[in-house]
């Protein structure tokens, strides 16, 4: 059991690749891992809700964030926007959303003083989302971001925060004296890099979706220099064009996964249950990678997506690589030759 029963039911529902990690975690943490989760994907499915008005999602956002901020508190009501969802996970997951509230009065305070300060930033990066461009409704209008510095922002504020999270929980529960070892400054600085690279893996892999909604996270100058408009990526025979664009922020994605690596080998030796927990992600983020490479990223119907069968080879292989000294290297180092 991760959480407990119903929480665990909204995970498994609710996650694909995530879930499988969190059940490799190491004990002490995986509980208030996967509580964040389910609360942080609660924000993500009320923002990303198709409402008529921003100020609707806004304020839901600021009443979510009210409810997890403080102790002994209920959810909001949540059912009008779980009547507008059209994935049954997710509506269940806004109806059901009072089970992962009740279960911060579990936490243990240290706990949850990290999870408050994480969620709180990653809503913040949501209501951002929603005042910049408006709710999740497919619109005419597409607006980009308009520098490199609001994507890194963003990239930070929904994934970063998240890296920051974890290092500091294992840092917050770490066991043996090999933790002594690693150098906190720069371990941190490469967890919140590891989480820009999932998120920044995503962006990439939905331009199509994104664009339906009238959002396009590639910053507007990096268009402009290749005589592209935020609404020219909806037409798929334009990815000629904007592959060298595409190609230059799968090399920055690339370049975080590089920190991921440094992240999960510092991990003391006998850290095995979150060296394959950090492994996971990193090698379905590869693989994406490389799909996305070779892929029309602006076609809607070319979906980009490391198999389900894909994603639990990869997890034996990534469990069965902690049996043997450099096992883990090798693995992370495959496809990335310059780490060797």
């Amino acid at each position: 059991m991760l959480i407990d029963a119903q929480n665990d039911r909204l995970l498994e529902a609710n996650s694909r690749s995530f879930f499988l990690t969190l059940r490799v975690l190491p004990r002490q943490v995986r509980r208030s891992i996967g509580l964040l989760y389910l609360l942080a994907r609660v924000a993500d499915t009320i923002a990303d809700s198709k409402v008529g008005d921003a100020a609707t999602l806004l304020d839901t956002l600021n009443a979510w964030n009210e409810a997890t901020q403080q102790d002994h508190s209920s959810a909001p009501d949540l059912a009008y926007l779980a009547s507008l969802q059209g994935n049954p996970a997710e509506r269940d997951l806004l109806l059901s959303a009072s089970i992962p509230i009740s279960a911060l009065s579990g936490t243990p305070p240290e706990d949850l003083a990290l999870m408050r300060r994480c969620l709180s930033i990653i809503i913040g990066g949501q209501s951002l989302d929603v005042q910049r461009f408006g709710p999740a409704n497919d619109r005419e209008e597409v607006t980009a971001l308009n520098n490199e510095e609001e994507l890194d922002d963003y990239a930070y504020r929904v994934a970063g925060s998240v890296g920051e999270f974890w290092t500091s929980m294992s840092l917050l529960h770490r066991r043996g004296r090999g933790w002594a070892r690693i150098d906190q400054s720069s371990w941190m600085t490469d967890g919140v890099r590891f989480g820009k690279a999932l998120q920044l893996i995503n962006i990439l892999r939905d331009v199509p979706e994104d664009l339906r909604f009238g959002r396009c996270y590639v910053p507007k100058p990096r268009l402009e220099a290749i005589g592209l408009a935020p609404e020219d990526l909806r037409d798929p025979r334009n990815m000629d064009a904007f592959r060298p664009v595409h190609n230059a922020l799968l090399d920055v994605a690339d370049e975080h996964l590089d920190a991921a690596v440094r992240y999960t080998l510092a991990l003391p030796r006998g850290a095995h249950r979150t060296r394959v927990a950090c492994m996971l992600p990193i090698v379905i983020g590869q693989h994406t990678i490389d799909l996305l490479r070779t892929s029309n990223v602006l076609d809607p119907t070319d979906v980009v997506k490391v198999r389900r069968a894909d994603i639990k080879r990869i997890m034996r292989r990534c469990v069965a690589s902690t049996a043997t000294r450099g096992g883990a290297q090798r693995v992370l180092a495959e496809r990335r030759p310059h780490l060797r």
